[in-house]
């Protein structure tokens, strides 16, 4: 019997992942039939978990979405002619929505077990630190920065100038933290990649040490993702016995560890600073800046900070170089970005690709529209306060300068779809209200802006005439403009982008008409 592969990521486990195990195990005893089932991570392709692999001498060929009911049947089909099973889906890489994506990130993803460092050494891992060893760190930091790399949390800050100006500060002590506190609605790829390869995060933060002359790092998860915090204390310590962490990295003579640290819940603790409070034992709550926390940031001293996708592209850039990296993307957008579809969309899941595809190529290709089956109405990017994108601008490519055009923003590439039936003035409040109940608090515009925003928006959907909305509507665009342009992060800054689109583009379901929405 051909092995097969099931994966243990938790999206695939709360859908019935565990159970299809058991039941192949159950089955397979029963049956006196040798089965060897190995729990390997995702590849992403959410609406067809729990999805079993089987080897074929053509390749991997998928089954799925399975439930254990369909174990019995499954196993007579593998012992005959696989392909007759209803569920069969063929060559697993050979399905659309895999084949033309541009895996660089992503590349092991379905295909290796996440604790296995055999299995990450076998797929080209740790090629990265072996290269950044032998380059030093100068080198190091010029590949990064050659390379295009751009921040992945959402301020898109190129990767290059932080650690130029973190290894340039002279300190006794500095620290490389990783912001793994995935808040944002529709994103999972931190937390697939921290639980399906978690050695490509620690060899990214093991890079990033030597380069710019850090011994210690932090990474900072979301107390949501308790599956992603075991896996990486358990990678931390094999990577730690293999000499990969340590008093002697990889042979390269400098030392480096890290731990990981679990958030609270607080959603501004996506911010960078308010983290850093967070991670020294205080409130989370936003520091002004200067100083940036590269000069003074964890402790006051020298810090690298950057999201969990930022550091896991690191490895890829020294093993393949910055060229190859850079041949990805378009204009100032380089390298892949794992674009995250969720919300009413039919075929949600991950999907890696090189900046330029189209929002329209991402929802309606690969995503398939809507599950619903109704026409779509919008897309949010970038997480709840991102923009409410209408098919109008579907064509718009994926890239940051040209979001930003259009007063949208990538973010971390999420991507929520919604119907014709979704009441967008709702989302405009619940955009204010979700404002008021995160924020830290240390500044007006968006301690006190936002729950101004709910009442005017209140008021706004119950004026008796035509008059009174316009009247709140000027009100609404000012206190928006106060928000954006006022607030010291971007929590109270961003609120007004999905509440601003919302009237822009759907001023009907405010009551309003459009030119009026425009004024």
């Amino acid at each position: 019997m051909p092995s097969l592969y099931l994966p243990c990521d938790s999206l695939a486990r709360a859908v019935g992942a565990d159970e299809v195990a058991t039941a192949l195990a159950t089955q397979a005893r029963e049956r006196n039939l040798p089965l060897d089932v190995q729990r390997t991570s995702s590849r992403g392709l959410y609406w067809l978990e729990p999805l079993l692999e089987m080897d074929s001498p053509q390749g991997r060929i998928g089954f799925g979405p399975l439930t254990a009911a369909d174990v019995p049947s499954l196993l007579e089909a593998l012992q005959g002619e696989p392909s007759t099973h209803p569920l069969a889906l063929g060559l697993v890489e050979q399905l659309p929505y895999l084949k033309t994506q541009q895996r660089l990130l992503f590349a092991r993803a379905g295909i290796t077990r996440p604790l296995s460092l055999e299995d990450y050494r076998a797929h080209g891992g740790f090629e990265g630190l072996t290269q950044a060893i032998a380059l030093g760190g100068e080198q190091t930091a010029t590949a990064v920065f050659d390379s295009g790399l751009r921040g992945r949390g959402g301020a898109a800050f190129p990767a290059g100038i932080k650690w130029r100006t973190v290894r340039g500060t002279q300190a006794a002590q500095k620290y490389i933290v990783c912001n793994a506190d995935e808040g944002d609605s529709g994103t999972f790829a931190d937390r697939m990649l921290m639980e399906g390869d978690p050695f490509l995060l620690i060899e990214g933060m093991a890079i990033a040490g030597l380069t710019v002359g850090a011994s210690y790092g932090y990474i900072y998860v979301r107390s949501e993702y308790p599956q992603a915090v075991a896996t990486l204390r358990e990678a931390l310590n094999i990577a730690r016995s293999n000499g990969y962490l340590g008093a002697n990295v990889g042979g390269s003579g400098q030392a480096f560890d890290m731990e990981v640290r679990v958030g609270a819940g607080a959603y501004i603790c996506g911010e960078e600073t308010a983290l850093l409070d967070s991670l020294e034992g205080k409130r989370g709550i936003v520091r002004a800046k200067p100083p940036i926390p590269a000069l003074q940031g964890l402790f006051g001293l020298p810090t690298l900070v950057h999201n969990v996708l930022t550091l896991a592209s690191v490895p890829l850039i020294l093993a393949k170089g910055a060229p190859f990296y850079r041949d990805y993307g378009m204009g100032r957008s380089l390298g892949t970005m794992p674009f995250q579809l969720a919300g009413n969309i039919r075929h949600g899941g991950l999907v890696e690709r090189a900046f330029g595809l189209t929002l329209r190529e991402l929802v309606e290709d690969y995503g398939g529209g809507t599950a619903s089956g109704r026409p779509l109405k919008a897309a949010q990017v970038g997480g709840p306060l991102g923009a409410w994108v209408p098919p109008g601008q579907f064509d718009t490519p994926l890239d940051y300068e040209a979001f930003a055009a259009i007063g949208a923003m990538l973010g971390h590439g999420g991507v929520v779809v919604a119907d014709d039936s979704l009441d967008m003035a709702r989302m405009a409040r619940f955009a204010m209200q979700f404002c008021a109940e995160e924020s830290c608090g240390k500044c007006t515009p968006c301690r006190i802006g936002s729950t101004r925003g709910v009442e005017v928006i209140d008021r706004l959907l119950a004026a008796p005439d035509q008059s009174g909305r316009d009247e709140q509507v000027i009100i609404l665009k000012d206190l928006c403009d106060t928000l954006q342009y006022g607030s010291l992060c971007a929590l109270g800054g961003m609120t007004s982008y999905p509440v601003a689109s919302a009237l822009k583009y759907f001023p009907a379901d405010f009551g309003l008409q459009a030119l009026e929405a425009d004024q």
